[in-house]
């Protein structure tokens, strides 16, 4: 699934469409009325972590909407997505993975209270394969099981006044009161508080549970978390208050280093190449370990760790890493 420095790049690809008028739509979605955004001015393109928030406000207005007309916006559609016509809280795919349903539940565990519900913010949640494109469509590159060559189904297709379109692929969408933001856990923002996550990774508990928490650690994900964990040197089962405050800190600035260089590097049009994601033996030639671990009733997802060059870390071993 999309990390933070994915969806910042599909944030890039929607901000030069920020001021234009949607002249058409289409897609696929079942839970999204795409009808509603008809006629609508996309006034701004956020990013925060995985989400991307793109504001319609009607086109007839100014780009900062009065009071009054933020009012009605949110009237109209309340009035057009009563619980009838559709769900706006629920997955767009009908029959997610159990990874993409996992994920969307742990991801609706951190909303605050009211962050949901009718208003002029919609909010894209991207799933396995998810992705925005500018002024093109997703093409097939391989024939799928059945040996069709047939191109990705977009759930939402925005055709503005001029000329240029935006392509929504595998992704869930509803509309939202105001973006569910807190730059200091974005791990790709200059507000990202380093003491407060320095502070979340001397917990005891397992490292690799800490890294995944997004009210920490907001736009870091599974490839982000094998990577710096190796980088570091540091065994992913690891309970955080048993580490040296200085592999910590290590840790935190392999973190911040990897999603920036990851980011450029998309911008660049350049691959990741992964170090012990999905590989068999880390750079120095030793066989990867491979598990599947997450907290207790929580979000589990798959592990590469080099026992040699990350060997495990056990009570009574180096200075431990007190947590205040």
């Amino acid at each position: 699934m999309p990390e933070g420095p994915s969806v910042r790049k599909f944030q890039l690809l929607t901000s030069p469409f920020v001021g234009q008028v949607v002249a058409k739509v289409g897609g696929s979605s079942r839970k999204l009325n795409v009808n509603d955004l008809n006629a609508l001015r996309l006034q701004d393109s956020q990013v925060h972590g995985k989400n991307l928030y793109l504001a319609f406000v009607a086109a007839q207005g100014p780009l900062g909407p009065t009071a009054e007309e933020t009012v009605l916006q949110r009237e109209a559609i309340s009035e057009a997505h009563s619980p009838a016509q559709g769900e706006q809280g629920q997955v767009c795919s009908p029959h997610p993975h159990n990874e993409e349903l996992q994920e969307l539940q742990h991801s609706r565990a951190e909303a605050p209270d009211g962050a949901e519900g009718p208003g002029n913010w919609l909010r894209f949640h991207f799933g396995l394969f998810g992705s925005v494109r500018a002024n093109e469509f997703s093409r097939a590159n391989r024939a799928n099981k059945r040996g069709d060559w047939k191109d990705p189904v977009p759930r939402l297709v925005l055709h503005f006044e001029s000329g240029g379109f935006l392509v929504f692929y595998n992704c869930r969408m509803l509309w939202c009161s105001s973006p569910r933001a807190d730059p200091a856990s974005d791990i790709l923002s200059v507000e990202f508080h380093r003491g407060r996550a320095l502070r979340a990774l001397r917990a005891p508990d397992p490292i690799c549970y800490t890294l995944l928490d997004q009210r920490y650690f907001s736009g870091l994900g599974n490839i982000i978390k094998n990577e710096i964990l190796y980088q570091a040197r540091i065994h992913p089962l690891a309970q955080g208050s048993l580490l040296p405050l200085s592999d910590l800190e290590h840790l935190l600035d392999c973190a911040v280093q990897f999603s920036s260089e990851w980011l450029h590097n998309k911008l660049r049009g350049q691959g990741l190449h992964p170090q012990v994601y999905q590989k068999e033996q880390c750079p120095l030639g030793h066989p990867l370990m491979k598990g599947t671990f997450g907290p207790p009733g929580g979000f589990k997802r798959l592990t590469w760790w080099c026992p040699q060059c990350q060997p495990a870390v056990l009570p009574g071993d180096g200075e431990p890493s007190p947590v205040t």
